[in-house]
């Protein structure tokens, strides 16, 4: 634990690195808001929504592929997929949580106001859109998980910036995952206590397959949700993602995601340690004959690493004029993010669940990808559509409003 506080200080520090990337600041004096994170959160969303295409929203219905030559091509495909962006967009998004928090926090903090109150009536109207989403999408929502999850970084707000980290690096380190593994050790033949989760995913088919929406929605909401928490718990974010939203915070805090040289020196050096970081956890979570709970606790920690890697790199990247430009619809994307999370669902259920088109049993990896790439791009327009004529996305202006409605005024503070 003192050794990653270290490296963590480490990469605040200017040092040799200062030579490598000498840029002038990307923003103007007095620019509102940080549109790398806009991009960034762009770039968590377009992939979690690829992703759910890919599997068809935890429906598991694919087409026999029409020679060995597809199926291969279809599952390295998938792989491929899977491997770079599989639990890695979610970190992206969970950490970009704790971010805005920590923008919201100070911008009220400013006006001489506790944030606290508010942000804890902000995650209870989080939970309605996750229901609101649960509805389309049999595998429960994760915005649950942030709304419950989300509510540490109250108690934790006025805390020092050593502390949080060391917080944070304390849930990243999966303590209940190495607890597991220590009462396996002492009793050999004892196994994690099962939540049922292969059951429950089960059940959700079954209430997809028979085509009515509305035996679908409650089997969503109600077995859905619990199978949300509970593969949560069993695949390690139970602990990963308050240590994300910890480790945002921080982030946000120390403004590390403004464009400038003393930031380009922190990610550059990010960039190596989560490289080297993803290489040796990959390898040791390859090893044979790992117990589950220790494979568990490895397989988080090389994607948290294989996060900081996109995160590090695309932050980097974005002081480059053309990497701004081919980027650039990922911005008004990102700016839409809820609204976009949560429409992916509704598009996709119409597109494959049996209650409308019913086309997952002939839509493969190589076409799924398409059907949702084309769906984005839908949205992408919508969303530049939208903007042009409103402050804020669809989603977002509600979540607006109703946090600040009993304020009186709608006041809301925009990340910068």
């Amino acid at each position: 634990m003192a050794l990653l506080q270290c490296m963590f200080h480490l990469l605040k520090k200017e040092g040799f690195l200062a030579c490598i990337i000498v840029m002038p600041s990307v923003y103007p004096p007095g620019n509102e808001r940080i549109y790398v994170v806009d991009a960034l959160r762009g770039f968590a969303v377009m992939a979690i929504m690829l992703l759910h295409f890919l599997e068809h929203f935890i429906y598991n219905s694919y087409p026999v592929a029409s020679s060995p030559m597809m199926e291969a091509a279809n599952q390295q495909f998938k792989e491929v997929f899977f491997f770079l962006f599989a639990g890695k967009s979610y970190t992206i998004f969970a950490l970009l949580f704790g971010f805005t928090f920590a923008v919201q926090y100070r911008n009220q903090a400013r006006k001489g106001r506790d944030f606290a109150g508010r942000f804890v009536w902000r995650m209870c109207l989080l939970a309605v859109f996750a229901c609101m989403n649960a509805a389309f999408f049999p595998g429960g929502d994760v915005l649950l998980t942030f709304s419950l999850a989300g509510l540490l970084l109250v108690p934790c707000r006025r805390l020092k910036t050593s502390s949080l980290v060391a917080l944070s690096l304390f849930f990243l380190a999966q303590p209940l995952e190495w607890a597991y593994a220590a009462v396996q050790w002492m009793h050999p033949g004892w196994v994690p206590p099962s939540l049922s989760v292969a059951e429950s995913y089960a059940s959700l088919k079954s209430a997809v397959d028979t085509g009515n929406f509305w035996v679908m929605a409650w089997e969503n909401l109600t077995t859905g949700q619990w199978a949300s928490l509970a593969w949560g718990i069993e695949a390690g974010r139970l602990m990963q993602a308050p240590g994300l939203f910890l480790l945002g915070f921080v982030l946000g805090r120390q403004d590390f995601f403004l464009q400038n040289d003393g930031t380009a020196v922190f990610w550059t050096r990010g960039l190596l340690f989560s490289l080297a970081g993803t290489c040796a956890f990959y390898v040791v979570m390859c090893l044979p004959g790992l117990p589950g709970p220790v494979h568990t606790v490895f397989n988080m920690w090389h994607n948290v690493c294989f996060t900081g890697v996109w995160v590090a790199g695309f932050v980097l990247l974005y002081r480059l004029e053309y990497f701004r430009k081919a980027t650039a619809p990922l911005l008004t994307y990102g700016r839409m993010s809820l609204t976009n999370y949560v429409s992916q669902s509704v598009i996709g259920s119409l597109i494959f669940f049996p209650y409308a088109l019913g086309m997952a049993p002939y839509c493969g990896y190589l076409v799924s990808f398409a059907v949702g790439f084309a769906a984005m791009t839908g949205q992408i327009w919508f969303c530049r559509w939208w903007l042009e004529r409103h402050r804020y996305g669809v989603l977002e202006g509600l979540w607006h409003r109703a946090t600040w409605l009993a304020a009186g005024k709608v006041s809301a503070p925009e990340h910068r």
